[in-house]
């Protein structure tokens, strides 16, 4: 199986990983030669200063089972090999080891090398690492006992014997998740605050797209260097032109590609040579144009990763940040809005110019901007990335058309959510490709999935801007109470109906109406009353002009009155305010539904926020090494602690009534297809059969009916009819569905669903999201089932389902749930080849 990954350093830097080749023979040597004594004796124990033919022919070819061994490359040039050596024939154990060229250490390589020799260990059924270090070697030591791995340490002979198990534990997800954190982070970083830029594409005429982007550049006072780059003319809009990047002597962080297609190659090259971070292709012609552009936007990006570089775009329509040290205008909006604390990020690249435009018509100042066209490398993720620790960003707004690593996403959003709100405007569609026919999650399902992550989850561009406003310039609600205070009794009774249907609880005392007639004195009055009253969380302000000819000359009083409340006060403040205008920091509507349903979503996410986030509990009696995933359905299951009920299948009468015997009486019997085995409407169920005559009787009636093939079980006590579904789904893994058995329930999909493994407090939602949950807590004077057993076997699946790659699919249905515990009836597997996963495995870089 070929491996190769582009994966960024901790410097922001785009590298290439792959595995050695024989080819590589010559550039091994090289290598060798560049690497100091020192660094040759800390990996050798010995001076070591050339290769042996005999050593270098074992070097370079490997079996990639086990022996393998990975180059880290950038452009032709080797900087980095690890390998790791099984021990012996069927060994479990592995020996690895790294090197890195002098000029390159410090650069996290070392960390990338160990995670992606682990994972190609692991696969060949190796579970343990060891290494012998010299105690010198400090920074070789640091990359083992910072990975997260239980670390044994033994001296001996001068040398420090390593021991490692290489499974995946928490804290090595968790150092690998802050690494990518890191990396990320720093790779917009560089994009975003350039000290120098190179414009490819800009007219000496002053004519196209390549010119007007030279020129908002320099109109907006970008702090660092403007680099023109053109094959002739020696002045560009007034700046001095340079053939190449590489004449400028300037620092280029950020080159701005605004050519056709086919001269966007030979500027990539331009721009690597100069020592650039990254690219910003405007460009167009690419992937969206067929497969002809889709493989020239491929090369684009592989030749990108190779030189160290990432790229926004192609397609897009630029990068902005308003921070006055930088002043960035690197788009094709003439203007940017005014200096903010919101970051955008837009995947549209022919929206790019007009939401722009509507940000700074509705007064939203922005920290940064990124347009991602056709999203070949830098995705929303790279900018949560980088958003999350900006000092300079308070709020994310992301208009979206696909997500190409929702599982990711949703992982990232979980976190930033929690300092940040994100706030996103996105197709609800999901990705085709579910195996089997397994029931996944509708559309309204993954609306849900990425609200529980914290998103606030918009429909339209205008709602992202009205919902942007009121996080960007007001407090977070502290719950859902709402004054409403007006001096419309209609537009008073609009907003009352409008909190109600979005969830909203209109304070005791509420809506306060104010006369037509009454002055800004009174207004103000009115306002700050509902400010400090404790039984409102928010404010909802509805104010239309007075009579005609009536206080004319009073508009700023009012607006001034509405202005003081909205600003200083604790609880956050939308308006319907259809008097002249007021300041930009507060959020005012056209219309009352708007406003409401803006502090609606904001009350949604502030509610989400007040909740703990759960955990990952430990459980018992699992044990994944116990069985295989091509065993039986129930030996996995017992791995995990799931019991299934026994069973026997049999196509005689004879065969059943054997089978009843060796189970115990009662039994039940039940027609063995699968569509049929729990269909008691269908007469495919008999129940409680005592002795030999009942099973005889029964197995003759559903032979008729049904055929030959029945299933014998034991009875167990009755109980609440549940189903536990996993599907592996193309974009967000493996997710776990939950909801009641019966013909209703499948016929309107009524399961719930979330994305495993599952945290305490999904399964706890799980149990109570579908809507025949109320069945299970005690209906209509019924006993309430044991719903903490019912959570425990959900964390159980959600467990199972997240280590296993080749499960594509788990049915257990009937769950029968009682007051005393659960039982299941059955269970059904889909197994399949393994498939990557989003969001598991070794850092890498998203393919194109």
């Amino acid at each position: 199986m070929d491996i190769s990954a582009d994966v960024l350093l901790s410097d922001g830097h785009a590298v290439h990983l792959r595995q050695i080749q024989p080819t590589d023979a010559p550039a091994i040597v090289e290598f060798h030669s560049r690497m100091s004594d020192r660094t040759r004796y800390l990996r050798y124990f010995s001076p070591y200063p050339r290769i042996p033919e005999r050593d270098l022919e074992r070097f370079v070819n490997v079996d990639h089972r086990d022996r393998e061994a990975f180059v880290i490359v950038s452009g032709p040039r080797i900087m980095a090999v690890g390998r790791y050596e099984r021990l012996g024939p069927g060994s479990l154990e592995a020996e690895v080891a790294f090197v890195v060229e002098d000029a390159h250490q410090g650069r996290g390589i070392g960390s990338v090398l160990l995670e992606h020799l682990a994972e190609a260990a692991r696969a060949h059924g190796i579970t343990r690492f060891v290494a012998e270090v010299l105690p010198e070697n400090g920074g070789m030591l640091r990359v083992f006992s910072d990975f997260g791995y239980q670390v044994e340490r033994k001296y001996a002979d001068g040398v420090v014997h390593l021991s490692f198990p290489i499974a995946p534990t928490e804290k090595s997800r968790e150092v690998q998740e802050s690494r990518e954190h890191l990396t990320e982070s720093r790779s917009i970083g560089r994009l975003l605050a350039p000290r120098a830029v190179a414009v490819y594409g800009a007219s000496a005429s002053g004519q196209g797209i390549g010119a007007a982007m030279l020129g908002h550049l320099r109109d907006g006072g970008f702090t660092g260097a403007l680099v023109p780059v053109h094959p002739s003319a020696e002045r560009v809009a007034g700046l001095r032109a340079c053939r190449s990047a590489t004449e400028s002597g300037e620092d280029i962080d950020l080159a701005l590609i605004a050519l056709p297609p086919e001269g966007v190659g030979a500027a990539l090259s331009d721009a690597a040579a100069s020592g650039a971070s990254g690219l910003v292709v405007i460009s167009a012609g690419f992937a969206e144009t067929g497969p002809d552009g889709a493989a020239a936007q491929r090369a684009l990006t592989e030749g990108a990763h190779a030189a160290g570089l990432r790229v926004v775009g192609p397609n897009s329509m630029g990068v902005a940040n308003t921070d006055p040290t930088v002043r960035l205008n690197a788009t094709l909006a003439p203007r940017l809005p005014a200096a903010g604390r919101v970051g955008f990020f837009s995947q549209s690249g022919a929206l790019g110019v007009a939401l722009l435009a509507e940000a700074d018509r509705r007064g939203l100042g922005l920290s940064t901007f990124v347009s991602a066209g056709n999203r070949a490398d830098v995705s929303g993720n790279d900018l949560l990335q980088y958003w999350r620790d900006d000092p300079g960003t308070d709020v994310v707004l992301l208009y979206l058309e696909t997500f190409g690593n929702p599982r990711k996403f949703a992982r990232l959003a979980r976190r930033m959510s929690r300092v940040k709100p994100v706030v996103a405007v996105a197709s609800a569609t999901r990705p085709p490709g579910l195996a089997g026919d397994l029931p996944g999650p509708d559309a309204h399902a993954v609306t849900a999935l990425f609200a529980r992550s914290g998103v606030i989850r918009v429909d339209t561009v205008q709602e992202l801007f009205d919902v942007g406003l009121l996080l960007a310039h007001q407090p977070l609600p502290a719950g859902r109470r709402v004054a409403v205070v007006g001096n419309s009794s209609a537009l008073s009774e609009l907003a009352v109906a409008a909190c109600r249907a979005s969830g909203l609880t209109v304070a005791q005392g509420y809506p306060v109406g104010i006369s037509p007639q009454a002055g800004a004195h009174d207004f103000a009055d009115a306002l700050a009353d509902a400010a400090v009253d404790d039984r409102a969380d928010a404010l909802v302000v509805v104010f239309a002009p007075p009579l005609p000819g009536q206080l004319a000359d009073d508009d700023a009083d009012f607006a001034a009155a509405l202005a003081s409340v909205a600003l200083a006060g604790e609880k956050p403040t939308v308006a319907t305010f259809l008097l002249g205008s007021l300041p930009p920091r507060v959020p005012a509507y056209p219309s009352v539904e708007e406003a409401v349903r803006a502090l609606a979503r904001v009350a949604t996410y502030a509610d989400w926020l007040r909740r703990p986030p759960g955990v990952l509990p430990e459980l018992a009696r699992i044990d994944p090494a116990a069985t295989t995933i091509d065993g039986p359905p129930a030996d996995l299951l017992a791995a995990y602690g799931i019991d299934i009920v026994p069973s026997t299948l049999v196509a005689q009468a004879d065969e059943a009534v054997a089978a009843a015997k060796s189970l115990g009486y009662p039994v039940a019997l039940k027609a063995a297809g699968g569509a049929l085995r729990h269909r008691i409407d269908l007469g495919a169920v008999r129940l409680a059969l005592a002795d030999e005559d009942d099973v005889r009787a029964a197995y003759a009636e559903l032979r008729t009916a049904f055929g030959p093939d029945v299933l014998v079980q034991t009875m167990v006590p009755a109980g609440v009819a549940c189903r536990v579904e996993v599907t592996e789904d193309p974009a967000f893994g493996p997710i776990v569905g939950f909801g009641l058995g019966g013909v209703a329930s499948e016929l309107l999909g009524d399961l719930a669903w979330r994305a495993a493994p599952l945290t305490d407090r999904a399964a706890e939602a799980l149990v109570v999201e579908p809507r025949a949950a109320p069945l299970l807590h005690g209906y209509r004077g019924s006993a309430p089932v044991d719903r903490e057993s019912l959570i425990d076997l959900l964390l159980r699946v959600g467990r199972l389902a997240d280590d296993h790659p080749r499960l594509r699919g788990l049915s257990l249905n009937p769950v029968l749930a009682r007051p005393d515990g659960y039982s299941v009836l059955h269970a059904s597997t889909e197994i399949g080849d393994p498939a990557r996963r989003p969001d598991t495995g070794p850092r890498r870089l998203r393919s194109p």
